[in-house]
Parts: structure tokens; C-alpha cells; sequence
């Protein structure tokens, strides 16, 4: 078993189609029609064949409410992988991402991280990749 797709609830599709592809970097890889909305998915340009992000509409009310407690509480909907957390902080800053939480390190021996604001209605953690 891998994992090939992961799926994060967003209140506006084109707005996260935006923010993931110019502010954050990614790049489109499937765009089609799906019932009332849109499959969307979106990967790192030089993994163009690795795992998905599916930009997922929040079409039932059950993951609204989901969605949205977890903004409430502050909870990050998901994490992504950064090889320079500090450096990439920086410059999504100077773009205007507003951050909850500035790079730090994890508890224990925890990887360096940061919180972003996915101006979608969640919470990202940037984390770095460990150099080997």
C-alpha cells in the first residue's frame, strides 16, 4: 500500500486553486468536471508523478462543520513537506501568507515546523524534511 492522494476540504475551489498553485508552487494535475464542482489535484513540480493533493469542495455539511471546528481550535488540517522551513517561511511571508505559528522546532527530537493559513479555511503544517 502507498499513498498516491490525500484530499483537503476547501470553502472555494478556484480561491484554493489559486493560493496552492501561485502562491505555494504547485502545479495542476488533473482539472476535471465532478458532478457540481471540480476534481482538482495539485503536486510538487518536480514530483509531477508522486502522491496528489486533491483541492476537495465542501459539499456536506458534516465536513463543513468538521473543517471549520478544526480552524476554530487552531488544529492544522494537514502537514507538508518542506526540505528549508526557515527559508520557506521567509518567502511566503514576503507574499502574504499569514502564519499562526513562526518555524520552531518540534517537541522531543521533532522536525523543524511551521502553521499557515491556507486562506481556505485551514491550517497547514510546513515541517522539514530531515537531510540525510
Amino acid at each position: 500500500m502507498r499513498v498516491r492522494l490525500e484530499s483537503i476540504v476547501v470553502d472555494d475551489q478556484a480561491k484554493a486553486l489559486k493560493f496552492y498553485t501561485e502562491t505555494l508552487g504547485f502545479v495542476v494535475k488533473t482539472n476535471i468536471p465532478a458532478g457540481g464542482a471540480r476534481w482538482i489535484t495539485v503536486v510538487p513540480p518536480d514530483e509531477t508523478d508522486g502522491p496528489e493533493l486533491l483541492l476537495e469542495p465542501c459539499g456536506l455539511d458534516i465536513a463543513k462543520t468538521y473543517r471549520e471546528k478544526l480552524y476554530e481550535m487552531g488544529i492544522p488540517f494537514t502537514m507538508l513537506a518542506s526540505d528549508n522551513v526557515r527559508e520557506e517561511y521567509e518567502k511566503l511571508k514576503a507574499e502574504g501568507v499569514a502564519f499562526k505559528m513562526p518555524p520552531q522546532k518540534a517537541p522531543g527530537d521533532g522536525p523543524m515546523m511551521a502553521i499557515f493559513d491556507d486562506t481556505c479555511g485551514n491550517y497547514i503544517v510546513m515541517y522539514e524534511i530531515a537531510k540525510k
